[in-house]
């Protein structure tokens, strides 16, 4: 449903260029969800920006190519994106507050998005627009079709939201964040249903979350970003269990377990570098404990391992031949 190759993102400053994303490339089936997940910096929510069109100026999208259902989307015009964007790819923010217009009631923002995209009737719309709140779990539809935003709780708003970005029948849905104000309880039943609802129409989703906790119950498959690098991606029990990258094994290293008796938490040293002072060779060397020469000199390529996908040295050959 949704393939990209290459992706570049840059952003234009005053002492030079800032490259977020540095050739990525993935694919998403339809029906699936891929959990896109890294620490603060790594390009997740860019990649999802770059995806639907909304890279702020100063930043583009500098190379590489973008496509849904085969069509080629990153080199249309803002009106032709306009038609695409939530249309055929809906978006699911974190702070639904931001993502739903005040002055409107639910229902009239639900309505509006469909009859703009989808050939129906003010009545047709708003019968659709009931059984979706229906769909999504607000209770006492009928009566609450005509509320407005601040009337309802956190977690009734972000299942307005959902609705909102399946309203028109979608291909993709990209989520970022989508869990991140709520309450656990209630985490769980939005992630559920985002789940429930884009496997019964069929709709990928991109995930893009820092919880791994939200991935191991949600996803498919996981691509862990580094710097603006695609640092290792595959099923998600595999990347869970047997983490292949040592950035993916510091991550899972660092989620707290019932089976251990631990006094301190996992913490992968140093901090994610600046865009404008990202190392050279793989982005990771300065922190990883495994690193060898070759890492500072030259940026690993993704190869194939054990059914993944994966940027390192210690899998591509040069591990054995420094030895």
């Amino acid at each position: 449903m949704l393939s990209i190759r290459d992706l570049r993102v840059e952003f234009a400053m005053r002492r030079g260029v800032l490259t977020a994303i540095d050739g990525v490339s993935f694919d998403i089936g339809r029906g699936e969800v891929l959990g896109v997940v890294g620490e603060s910096g790594a390009g997740k929510s860019v990649t999802g920006a770059a995806i639907i069109g909304l890279v702020d100026p100063p930043g583009r999208v500098a190379d590489g190519e973008i496509r849904l259902g085969g069509e080629r989307i990153d080199g249309l015009s803002e009106d032709e994106m306009r038609a695409v964007r939530g249309r055929r790819i809906g978006m699911i923010f974190q702070d639904p507050l931001t993502s739903l217009n005040p002055l409107f009631s639910v229902g009239d923002q639900l309505v509006e998005t469909m009859r703009s995209h989808l050939d129906l009737t003010a009545g047709e719309a708003r019968r659709r627009a009931l059984a979706l709140l229906v769909e999504v779990g607000i209770p006492a539809a009928e009566e609450r079709i005509g509320a407005y935003p601040h009337e309802f709780s956190g977690g009734m708003r972000q299942r307005v939201v959902i609705a909102l970005a399946l309203c028109a029948e979608p291909e993709l849905v990209i989520a970022d964040e989508p869990t991140t104000a709520l309450d656990v309880s209630v985490q769980a039943q939005i992630l559920a249903l985002i789940k429930r609802l884009c496997r019964d129409r069929g709709t990928a989703v991109m995930l893009v979350t820092h919880d791994m906790g939200v991935v191991a119950n949600t996803a498919d498959r996981v691509a862990v970003m580094y710097a603006g690098r695609l640092a290792e991606i595959g099923p998600v029990s595999d990347l869970i269990d047997q983490p292949l990258h040592p950035y993916a094994v510091g991550l899972m290293g660092a989620i707290p377990s019932l089976d251990q008796d631990a006094r301190r938490l996992v913490q992968i040293p140093g901090t994610m570098p600046r865009l404008s002072a990202i190392p050279g060779g793989c982005a990771f060397h300065p922190r990883c404990p495994q690193a060898f020469e070759r890492c500072a000199a030259r940026r690993p390529p993704l190869v194939a391992k054990d059914g993944r996908t994966v940027a390192c040295h210690l899998y591509d050959g040069s591990a054995e031949a420094a030895r």
